[in-house]
């Protein structure tokens, strides 16, 4: 007899996966694909998306026809800030542009300058001016200097409702999408901003993320989901245990704070601060903060090493001494070594004396020290001004570092402090979206002790 599954498609920049979960969400197969990159019409990089679109047609088709599994559902996550224009045949227009791709400044300024100046635009719309990770700012650009093709636009759908159109032929909209850092969305009003309508985007009106359409491949009826950005996608199992309110911090080349219960208006220093809000499946405000953790690590390891002449991962031998961090913290205060000394977000020292260390574990503790003050002043943005936060989950790279552990527990002494190991987070969080009953679902926690 056939396993019944849902199957996932998981579609990173560098890595697209393709994922069965039982009817219990449990992953019982999974495919890694690696694609070339393309160019785009003006020559810059951009994923190869006829590629993407013949994979997901053929892996479909072939799933229907399995002689192990029998599929019931499919549904997609995938990066954001990216957009598909189609005509009105329903025919894409355009490659799928690269977020990174540049932007000439004075497009986003025209728009900031019609909609109450800069600041007040980014705090309404909680979108960081980004540039072209601001979606918004994609077609607006697109209008700007390709009018010729702007005009043929019918439909504007974001990178997931793509994906899903591809085997729907449906046009939908939801807003986990919408929601993460687009420019498009007026969090003060919680509908689309004004500007969307006065230059004429044809965007839809967004729909419950559990939207599904019921389509016929390969003669056999499959429930298609509308797809979910995959950062709104990784928070969704969190919501289906009953253990109080809660901020995530996914851990890795960022630490990304998310408060899915902070309803506090984003406010402009906030925003200057690398403060932004998502949106949850629910269509709810996720109020959320990121600091360039895994990152910073790698470049202050290498300080480290080359003094102490130790090999990359010799970190990973030291030992948590809250001795040694006692000691620190009073040999230096608010004083760093690595980091200046004012706000800054990670900016390393023009100098950083080595010599002030006599071993290497003393420089690490010193460097997580640093680094995990920034991260304790992130996660603080996002805890509302009346605190009712009970739990803090940890996730990523850095749920294993028992130094970086040690030290959020010392900062969050009123706070449950959990790590937690999900393998797939986000596609586990478009399969939740399509099951009718959620199950228990087993996140992997481990209580954390200062």
């Amino acid at each position: 007899m056939k396993e019944p599954v849902i199957a996932i498609f998981d579609i990173g920049k560098t890595n697209k996966k393709f994922l069965l979960f039982s009817s219990d969400l449990r992953m019982v197969f999974e495919k890694e694909e690696r694609f070339e990159q393309i160019f785009d019409d003006d020559g810059f990089e951009c994923d190869d998306i006829e590629h993407i679109e013949q994979w997901i047609r053929k892996t479909v088709r072939s799933l229907v026809h399995s002689d192990t599994y029998e599929l019931t559902a499919v549904n997609f996550t995938t990066y954001g800030a990216t957009l598909a224009y189609l005509d009105r045949n329903g025919q894409r227009l355009t490659p799928i542009y690269n977020y990174l791709k540049p932007v000439d400044e004075s497009i986003p300024e025209s728009l900031y300058k019609r909609n109450g100046g800069r600041d007040e635009f980014c705090r309404r719309t909680a979108s960081p001016a980004l540039g072209m990770l601001n979606s918004g700012i994609q077609a607006l650009r697109l209008m700007r200097t390709k009018p010729a093709v702007f005009s043929k636009i019918e439909n504007i759908l974001h990178f997931p409702q793509y994906v899903s159109y591809i085997l729907t032929g449906r046009i939908y909209s939801e807003h986990t999408s919408i929601g993460c850092h687009t420019a498009l969305w007026d969090f003060d009003n919680m509908r689309y901003h004004a500007w969307i309508e006065a230059y004429g985007l044809k965007l839809p009106q967004p729909v419950p993320v559990n939207t599904v359409t019921e389509v016929n491949i390969e003669s056999k009826k499959i429930r298609v989901g509308i797809g979910m950005h995959d950062s709104s996608a990784s928070l969704a199992p969190y919501f289906s245990i009953k253990k109080g309110r809660f901020i995530l911090l996914s851990t890795g080349t960022w630490c990304i704070n998310m408060n899915p219960f902070n309803k506090e208006i984003l406010t402009t220093e906030q925003l200057d601060r690398d403060c932004l809000c998502y949106m949850s499946i629910t269509g709810q405000p996720v109020k959320s903060s990121r600091f360039f953790l895994g990152h910073l690590h790698e470049e202050g390891l290498k300080f480290i090493n080359a003094h102490f002449n130790k090999p990359e991962d010799f970190f990973k031998q030291v030992k948590t001494s809250r001795e040694m961090v006692s000691r620190l913290k009073i040999k230096y205060g608010i004083n760093r070594v690595f980091f200046q000394s004012e706000y800054s977000n990670g900016q390393f020292r023009r100098y950083i004396d080595m010599y002030e260390f006599s071993s290497f574990e003393e420089a690490y503790h010193q460097l997580m020290i640093e680094l995990c003050d920034f991260v304790i002043d992130s996660v603080k943005l996002v805890i509302p001004q009346d605190d009712d936060i009970e739990n803090l989950y940890i996730t990523g790279g850095f749920s294993k570092n028992e130094l970086f552990l040690h030290l959020v527990c010392k900062a969050f002494p009123d706070k449950k402090i959990f790590t937690s190991e999900i393998a797939n987070s986000s596609a586990l969080g478009a399969a939740l979206v399509m099951n009718e009953t959620v199950p228990e679902i087993n996140l992997g926690l481990t209580a954390c002790m200062a």
